[in-house]
């Protein structure tokens, strides 16, 4: 059974690959099936930019959400109206509500309004609300240890120790977010 079929989408620049690798990787370290499909639009930054992450305890026979995905990050409003229906009911949609306006209508989902953006000014740097966002997804689901993701931020910023203690603050501050 797959324990996460998740799309993170944004612009490009906000982070949403870094999202899902770190997800992925943090999934790997805890000898699980995982797969993560990009998707980038033409531009280089600004464009449009999404990814699968499936994370589970069993093969995983194909790495593309369609229509079941149990968990949806959406960091802007465009992503938010593509993606929307691909989330199953009963499934978590986390909304970056610092630059999202728009609410669903759905009732058949659980919402998670986060103002990413302005919990970033707090931490010195808009640069990390991805962190941030994905605090609060680990958080809430659960999907992989707390300790298997920092190992995976560990590994991605292992030279760059100023960015790294930057982004483990931040993925503690989206976690501190969800009660």
């Amino acid at each position: 059974m797959v324990s996460s079929k998740a799309i993170f989408a944004g612009f490009g620049g906000q982070g949403i690959m870094k999202m899902g690798v770190l997800l992925a990787y943090a999934g790997m370290l805890e000898n699980k099936s995982v797969s993560w499909l990009p998707s980038y639009g033409p531009e280089m930054r600004g464009g449009t930019a999404n990814c699968h992450v499936m994370i589970s305890d069993r093969l995983i026979d194909s790495p593309l959400v369609h229509r079941d995905a149990t968990a949806l990050v959406v960091m802007n409003q465009p992503s938010l109206a593509k993606f929307l229906p691909e989330l199953t009911p009963g499934g978590a949609l986390f909304l970056n509500s610092s630059l999202i306006r728009e609410r669903p209508d759905r009732q058949d989902i659980e919402v998670v309004n986060l103002p990413v953006n302005q919990i970033t000014d707090s931490l010195g740097s808009g640069r990390v609300a991805n962190l941030v966002m994905l605090g609060a997804f680990l958080q809430k689901l659960q999907v992989v240890e707390k300790a298997s993701l920092e190992a995976a931020l560990c590994k991605s910023f292992q030279h760059k120790a100023d960015l790294l203690a930057l982004n483990l603050a931040a993925l503690a501050r989206g976690m501190a977010l969800i009660s």
